[in-house]
């Protein structure tokens, strides 16, 4: 079970599969009369971990990476991915094919508009694009006489003869104590959002699963069924779900407050309104421009904003929000155990990147509750760890020795989602590792601190975590945290912290707190707990304030600290945290392990 985690996605291309596949792309892309195609890492819901069938940028290019986005031309090629995988895109694909950038510096829009000559037809799926995408490329393409042409068929398809099927996990109604509230009442509020239109239709599947009290199993990591619904104002919603993922059972219970249909019949559906004149919402970040199109082509007025269910699913109820909590209980003393197992194994030189995560899963399953791992364990010994979306694989696969190792993990549980990050060092820890580790860590204690008024975004927080590598010059290239739903996906939206994160922070909201350094070729620290969102009240205060609750409980490595950079507010936070950490997770583990954790959370 455990080997295939471990190996690159089965389909992807070698160096001589992707040029051969290649060759046949541009074959097809000519006999069609086409002189270019846009293949985006994404299915038609813009999921992050999308299913087999729907890996088309992996089968074409090599790459493997949860983000990406390729655009092929007669003559060449780019593939464009974030700082994640600027060093892993490098080596998956074959350099010679396809022109790495990273999306930061050059859109594949920008590109396209350098690259294509004049008079192109460039062809795109509009299945697997949103309309925003769309515009943008549209856009930079104006004056450039280059046509953007959506196709009836992805020409990839009929390539890849050994594409794997639509996928059709059984969906399972998520029981009440978890959901904390009804679908009922869940439909009640997101009618509230519609604002004057006719009916939303919803195209994210963790909004659908949140808003009907449903789970799936049609891709890895994250319990959703992939599934289209459409919330009209008046009468029952219409979920468009493959009828073989539901028994006799689920379907019963469904069918109380909705009506299935199957998802060959959402165009008509759509035709249908757009005859009619209606209004239709569509999700700006997941709404297939196919959709869209289709309603306005019929007549229909289609108003692109965000789901109804994006914000209030972001907002936990008390259920929730206590499920989170006790999977973190649970999670911490697998996670401490892990640790305690690792410090003893680590130095004897056996262990290996593969071991140690199959270990952690291990230690996790061993408490019985564990559903799945919430996203692929990112492993990472040494080079490796400053690769920061490093995936190891059989090819891969470091012997772990001396240096910095980087675990980031998180498990899926019925009552709630759980994605932490440890860096540990494997023998004395070197004074600029120290200080490295050191500052991080400060940064990561100016966001669990944080104190902020109502109505601060996460952009407005980002600095927080940066400022003490700023300090010495350094940074990193990816988001301090991100949302995480309540067992559903552990990259939520709206909310996050980062640069972008432009949704004000709300009580109830789960995010992570994850500041990094990336050292290239030597190593990489992350630190990493979750946070709730949750009102404070100060004493004399005149606005309504917010803070952060951490929910997180394992030990961070006091032997790569160097308390001498510390303030005494920040090793106080530390000792605190510790002593709860301690306090929490002692009556839940071994011997063993409770005499390294008295250790590990030692008052510095």
């Amino acid at each position: 079970m455990f080997e295939a985690k471990f190996q690159t996605f089965a389909d992807a291309s070698s160096s001589s599969d992707s040029a051969a596949r290649l060759a046949s792309l541009r074959q097809e892309l000519k006999r069609q009369g086409l002189d270019g195609f846009l293949v985006p890492r994404a299915d038609a819901h813009q999921n992050e971990y999308v299913p087999k069938c729907a890996e088309r940028l992996a089968w074409l290019t090599g790459f493997t990476g949860s983000a990406g986005f390729a655009v092929v031309l007669e003559k060449q090629a780019a593939i464009f991915v974030d700082g994640r995988y600027v060093i892993q895109v490098r080596q998956e694909i074959d350099e010679k094919l396809f022109r790495p950038l990273d999306i930061s510096e050059t859109s594949p829009a920008n590109w396209l508009a350098d690259h294509a000559h004049h008079g192109a037809r460039i062809g795109y799926d509009p299945w697997v694009h949103t309309s925003a995408q769309i515009e943008r490329f549209a856009k930079a393409l104006e004056g450039k006489e280059v046509t953007l042409v959506p196709l009836d068929a992805n020409p990839i398809d009929a390539l890849w003869s050994e594409r794997p099927g639509e996928p059709v996990g059984a969906v399972v109604i998520h029981p009440p104590r978890y959901a904390g509230e009804s679908a009922a009442a869940k439909i009640r509020k997101l009618r509230d959002g519609l604002k004057g239109a006719d009916a939303a239709l919803m195209s994210d599947p963790h909004a659908i699963c949140w808003a009907f009290n449903i789970r799936g199993s049609d891709v890895a990591h994250t319990p959703i069924a992939l599934a289209f619904a459409l919330l009209p104002k008046d009468g029952a919603p219409r979920l468009y779900i493959d009828g073989a993922k539901l028994d006799a059972k689920t379907r019963a219970a469904l069918e109380k407050f909705l009506t299935l249909r199957e998802p060959s019949t959402l165009i008509d559906d759509l035709t249908e309104a757009g005859r009619r004149g209606e209004t239709v919402m569509f999700d700006t970040v997941t709404a297939p421009a196919k959709l869209v199109e289709t309603l306005r082509a019929a007549g229909g007025k289609p108003r692109l904003a965000d789901d109804p269910a994006s914000l209030p699913k972001a907002i936990k109820n008390k259920a929730e929000l206590a499920g989170a909590r006790e999977a973190h209980i649970r999670d911490g003393a697998a996670l401490t155990r892990f640790l305690a197992w690792f410090a003893e194994a680590a130095p004897k030189g056996r262990l290996t990147e593969i071991s140690a995560a199959e270990a952690l899963e291990t230690f996790r399953r061993e408490n019985g509750d564990l559903r799945d791992i919430s996203f692929p364990t990112i492993s990472a010994f040494g080079a490796h760890a400053a690769i920061p979306h490093y995936r190891v694989t059989e090819k891969s696969n470091l012997k772990i020795g001396r240096g910095v190792y980087l675990v980031d993990s998180g498990a899926q549980y019925l009552d709630g989602t759980t994605d932490v990050t440890r860096t540990v060092c494997v023998g004395r820890a070197s004074k600029q590792l120290r200080e490295h580790f050191t500052r991080v860590l400060k940064g990561h204690i100016a966001i669990a601190r944080a104190v902020f008024p109502k109505g601060v975004s996460g952009a407005q927080l980002d600095a927080f975590a940066r400022r003490y590598l700023w300090e010495a010059g350094l940074d990193f290239d990816h988001g301090t945290g991100h949302g995480v739903g309540a067992y559903l996906s552990v990259h939520e939206g709206p909310q996050r912290i980062s640069k972008l994160g432009t949704t004000p922070l709300v009580p109830g909201m789960i995010l992570s707190n994850e500041p990094g350094y990336y050292r290239a070729g030597e190593y990489g620290i992350r630190l990493e707990n979750l946070v709730i969102v949750e009102k404070r009240e100060i004493k004399g205060g005149e606005r309504e304030m917010y803070g952060f609750e951490t929910i997180t409980l394992a030990p961070f490595d006091l032997n790569c600290v160097e308390p001498k950079l510390m303030t005494p507010e920040e090793i106080g936070w530390l000792n605190t945290y510790h002593a709860h950490v301690r306090k929490t997770l002692a009556p839940l583990v071994d011997a063993t392990t409770r005499k390294w954790l008295r250790e590990a959370t030692r008052a510095i």
